[in-house]
């Protein structure tokens, strides 16, 4: 393939990384924003979404890289399986917020964080133990569709993904401008106080951002499935640590930031592990979370806020 080939061929692939870390990104975001948290748990929670989604997948008839549908159309199916993944993650994020943070609120100091870190071992361990060590083959509902731009290949399986990390990204960015939820959430992250006073149920508020930005990791995980055609109990920390990074990056605790930086550490793995190597991609990126850390902790689109104790 010719040089401008494989770079608008990685181009691709790094959007589509990108589009799954812009969305598991987006849930840092809107706990950091609200509670100044940093969630460990939701490596986690990315990691049961992309096995809920295959599980869905299979219950409804499909096995490995075999398509035996039960009657469903693809629409349906795909549908079935992003609906089970994000309204489970969007639960299991709700307990988490429910019996292991909101006791610790009044808590100063790390305990919180910490709790997450828990929390997080317990969830991977489940997987661990129930699902076993070995990675599972990812069922794929999807056709052999290919399109060709330029030499590259762009196939259906990465249009769809395109298409639904940008429906979900604009939905929750819209979602958090335009709703009366979303100015309440908006509030509670400026002042808790402040938006306490002024009538904003903040609890209310918390369980709603649990729930969003879990159920975005539970769509980010399906998507992981349907990218790789595998998932496994350690993907969690290694795309995790990917989009906290993307998280940093853009600005955590900005909306917009989050989508910015997940896309930018996706092209930054494509290309890197092109024109580099695979096995420097983490060195890479890592310091990338590093530099930004020192340099610009208010990332690329965060601002200086006071804080918030």
């Amino acid at each position: 393939m010719s040089p401008t080939t494989v770079f608008l061929q990685q181009v691709i692939n790094g959007l589509s990384l990108g589009g799954m870390y812009a969305l598991l990104a987006l849930g840092f975001t809107l706990i950091y924003g609200i509670l100044e948290l940093i969630n460990f748990a939701h490596f986690s929670v990315f990691l049961w979404g992309s096995f809920i989604g295959m599980w869905t997948l299979e219950a409804l008839g499909l096995n490995g890289q075999n398509v035996i549908l039960t009657g469903l159309p693809l629409i349906g199916v795909l549908l079935a399986a992003f609906l089970a993944s994000m309204v489970f993650c969007g639960v299991l994020g709700v307990v988490i917020e429910r019996f292991s943070l909101r006791p610790l609120r009044n808590v100063t100091g790390p305990m919180a964080m910490i709790t997450t870190i828990g929390v997080s071992y317990i969830l991977f361990n489940i997987i661990l133990l129930g699902a076993g060590a070995d990675t599972k083959n990812f069922p794929n509902p999807l056709p052999e569709i290919q399109f060709h731009i330029d030499g590259a290949v762009l196939d259906l399986r990465i249009v769809l993904i395109w298409i639904i990390s940008a429906v979900l990204m604009v939905g929750l960015w819209l979602f958090v401008q335009r709703s009366r939820m979303g100015k309440a959430m908006r509030a509670t992250a400026q002042d808790a106080d402040a938006a306490r006073m002024m009538g904003v149920e903040v609890d209310r508020v918390i369980l709603i951002a649990f729930f969003a930005g879990s159920a975005l990791a539970g769509a980010a995980g399906l998507i992981f499935g349907l990218y790789y055609n595998f998932t496994s109990y350690i993907i969690g920390y290694t795309a995790g640590l990917r989009a906290f990074t993307a998280a940093v990056l853009g600005g955590i605790g900005n909306v917009p930031g989050a989508m910015v930086g997940g896309l930018l550490i996706g092209l930054i793995e494509s290309l890197g592990g092109q024109y580099i190597a695979v096995k420097w991609t983490d060195v890479i990126i890592f310091s990338i979370l590093v530099l930004v850390l020192v340099f610009r902790p208010t990332g690329l689109l965060g601002t200086l806020a006071p804080s918030k104790s």
